[in-house]
């Protein structure tokens, strides 16, 4: 490799990674921090990536601020912690002081802890609709109109009695604003009957569809998706500008993360119960690959990859797995519900468990990337 392009391939796929990761990192442990802050719980680190310190210091408040070697994380410790994923010491914690203890994120109601690890995917939540909102406030989006330009003959889309013109007010309850949507949800609904409502000649028609299975090559692996056979008008003269309000760029960007939200979670039941190739799992190989080839595109992919990819995060953090922020709370929600924590032994091999299903998780998706960038997958 020449000098140039190691240069080349730091700044457009290295530095966009860093870039896209750092600052998903950063919001959703920030979210963690913050809120244990404004509960009274004293933070002892707080890590932006593992392994060894790159960089770190101690602020006033005696948390120590670090940056370490591996950008592919991060943590906080809370007192009272064993460590950066809040496993409870609990040995350390009763020799405390009742003083002390009152700082420990055990020491907290369960309320409140379960406010503390609910706050580190909810930010990422938050994180999502204001960079979809800043990128819809300040570019606009560029749509084209729901109109069938034509039909593949013998296709489902044939079948149902779709015809060239037919404009696509609504599928099921959900009214259509753009071809946009139609695609989102038909490549979402493969096997799955549609009701589609068409506007023909002035008049209302209700048809019947459903989308056939195909499956395509994508830079995340072999993906199944919903097709009917219909295409739109694609020219130049063909799509619309739109701008948006403040208000208005705020609603477009909540409901661009709702869709996400939405869209991440059918994805992921789909692989759990064998409807979709697991193959499309990334890890951050892949994950940076796209980031520098979002960054080459445009700014505004590059911010709509880090929206989707902090949903992403957001959702996988609230899996029912210890050792994540859905494992904390699914403990929390026992404590509540029987007015006592679940044993230490319990949570010790919950914890146990957790740990190698995380990092089962991270070698399944790391040896996916490895493949696809062999074609073995």
């Amino acid at each position: 490799m020449s000098g140039f392009h190691a240069i080349w391939v730091v700044f457009t796929d290295i530095v966009p990674y860093l870039l896209v990761l750092t600052s998903i990192v950063f919001v959703h442990e920030m979210g963690h921090f913050l809120v244990g802050r404004w509960c009274g719980v004293k933070v002892d680190a707080f890590s932006i990536g593992i392994g060894p310190e790159i960089f770190g210091f101690d602020d006033k408040r005696g948390t120590h601020w670090r940056l370490a070697a591996y950008p592919i994380g991060g943590y906080v410790k809370f007192h009272g912690d064993a460590n950066g994923a809040s496993v409870p010491d609990n040995d350390s914690v009763d020799a405390m002081s009742k003083q002390e203890r009152s700082v420990t994120l055990q020491g907290q109601p369960v309320w409140k802890r379960a406010l503390v690890v609910a706050a580190g995917p909810g930010v990422n939540f938050i994180f999502a609709i204001l960079l979809f909102s800043g990128m819809f406030y300040i570019s606009g989006r560029n749509e084209l109109p729901a109109v069938v330009a034509s039909v593949a003959k013998t296709s489902v889309a044939a079948t149902a009695g779709f015809e060239p013109g037919d404009k696509i007010v609504a599928i099921g309850a959900t009214k259509i604003n753009d071809f946009n949507d139609v695609q989102r949800i038909i490549m979402n609904s493969a096997h799955v009957p549609l009701g589609v409502t068409v506007l023909r000649h002035g008049q209302t028609v209700l048809l019947q569809v459903t989308p056939a299975a195909v499956v395509i090559k994508s830079s995340l692996g072999d993906q199944t998706i919903g097709r009917i056979g219909i295409q739109n008008d694609a020219s130049p003269g063909a799509w619309q500008h739109i701008s948006y309000s403040l208000p208005g760029a705020l609603r477009a960007g909540s409901a661009e993360t709702w869709y996400w939200v939405a869209n991440t979670g059918t994805a992921l039941k789909r692989i759990v119960t064998g409807h979709a190739s697991a193959s499309q799992i990334s890890g951050p190989i892949r994950i940076g690959a796209l980031a520098g080839k979002m960054a080459r595109s445009s700014f505004d992919s590059l911010i709509s990859l880090m929206a989707i990819l902090s949903v992403s995060i957001g959702l996988m953090n609230l899996l029912p797995i210890p050792m994540l922020d859905g494992g904390h709370l699914l403990f929390y929600a026992y404590e509540a519900v029987f007015r006592r924590p679940m044993s230490e032994r319990v949570q010790e091999y919950g914890f146990r468990f957790g740990l190698a299903t995380v990092a089962a998780m991270m070698i399944f998706a790391i040896s996916n990337d490895i493949l696809q960038m062999l074609h073995l997958v």
